[in-house]
């Protein structure tokens, strides 16, 4: 079986094969702006971070929808924060610059049927969009139109629509090239497929090669290994290892090396350090495979040509770890059951990584399932953090006493 068909079928077990006292549609909703206070913000498990707002999936129409990846922008010309969220009917989109009171401004379907993958990612004022629904193709969205919006919420279409691929389980952009790659699609194998966005409303194919990739980051590289500098660098976390790509040459990618560990469950995401000298990973089947708490790995990255295991470090439960990201020296790290939790990795160098704070979005229990929260974004500049949850929808968070 091929591995992606494998994930697909036990992320399907996982989902929804929970028991009905873990519905979240029977969660009372909390008031808006609850502080951290002696470990819940409401019937929220916490620490260090207060609920700023929450909407629950309703919000964003449909029965029985779930939710999954999440994304944000910044209005450059207005300042004016916004969040967008998938689920499993399309992608909505939320005006967050009041973060007490969001405003819930709308959606844009699935380009052809629902499913419970969908991914966004942002580049040059416009939303990049895949889903692993069959032709979903690639959905580009013109952001500024959201500024404008008199009257809401609203139906949204697609400014342009992308099909050099159908099916596609994540998407990534490097924001320096304008160039996005598709991985786990339907071409090139699951490969990455390049697509070049520099004219957003024109986007055309650029290339790819083989080889299941699960999920990436692509980066101008600017490290410590000065054989790359300025080059364009593809880290894959493709299922049994992590693969490191030149992908500078569309026409000519070259592999640069790759490196895998020990108690492999399903290679999942990762993402550099801002001195780009390490990278984070996140396997997500490794607590569900052979037990223990949340384990992320951390690879020494300073010799692209030769990658090694760094360490690694444990959460306080065995909830799944999901996608993770890094701010500054902060590791933001979607958890799953767990919900998000923040490490300091500031002193990554000397194995030291401390966890500074939580917001647990799924209150039941911290089981080793796929419920809870499933991304993280922690880039605006306002300090706000947003989370999609699976069974919850939309949380707003920030850090207690900012």
């Amino acid at each position: 079986m091929k591995p992606k068909i494998f994930f697909l079928l036990f992320i399907l077990v996982g989902i929804y094969s929970c028991s009905s006292d873990d519905n979240a549609d029977s969660t009372p909703d909390i008031p808006q702006n609850s502080e951290c206070n002696n470990g819940f913000a409401g019937i929220y498990p916490c620490n260090n971070y207060d609920l700023i707002a929450h909407l629950p999936l309703s919000t964003f129409g449909g029965i029985g929808i779930t939710g999954n990846d999440s994304w944000g922008w910044t209005d450059s010309a207005s300042g004016k924060e916004f969040a967008i969220i998938c689920t499993s009917n399309g992608t909505s989109f939320i005006d967050v610059t009041d973060a007490v009171n969001p405003i819930y401004l709308g959606t844009l379907n699935t380009a052809t049927v629902a499913s419970s993958w969908r991914d966004v990612k942002v580049y040059n004022n416009y939303a990049f969009i895949v889903s692993e629904a069959n032709n979903h193709g690639m959905q580009i969205f013109d952001l500024t139109r959201l500024s404008a919006l008199t009257t809401v919420p609203q139906n949204f279409t697609a400014d342009a629509h992308y099909t050099g691929f159908g099916s596609a389980h994540n998407i990534v952009i490097n924001e320096v090239s304008g160039f996005a790659y598709a991985v786990g699609s339907d071409t090139f194998s699951g490969g990455p497929h390049f697509v070049n966005i520099q004219d957003p409303l024109n986007p055309f194919g650029a290339g790819g090669f083989s080889g299941y990739s699960h999920d990436a980051q692509v980066i101008t590289y600017n490290g410590p290994d000065n054989d790359y500098t300025g080059r364009e660098i593809l880290v894959g976390s493709n299922v049994y290892e992590v693969g490191l790509f030149d992908v500078t040459d569309k026409s000519n990618p070259i592999e640069i090396s790759t490196v895998n560990y020990s108690n492999i469950g399903y290679t999942h995401q990762g993402w550099f350090t801002s001195d780009m000298n390490y990278f984070i990973l996140g396997d997500e089947l490794d607590e569900v495979n052979y037990g223990g708490n949340t384990r992320t790995l951390v690879f020494d990255f300073t010799d692209l040509d030769n990658p090694i295991y760094h360490t690694d470090f444990f959460g306080n439960s065995p909830a799944i770890d999901h996608n993770g990201y890094v701010k500054d020296n902060l590791y933001y790290q979607a958890n799953y059951t767990a919900g998000v939790n923040i490490y300091d990795v500031s002193n990554i160098e000397n194995n030291s990584i401390s966890k500074i704070g939580y917001f647990d979005t799924h209150p039941e229990n911290n089981a080793t399932n796929f419920r809870g929260a499933w991304n993280v974004y922690p880039y605006f500049e306002s300090g706000n953090i947003i989370i999609s949850d699976i069974n919850r929808g939309l949380f707003i968070i920030r850090k207690s006493g900012t």
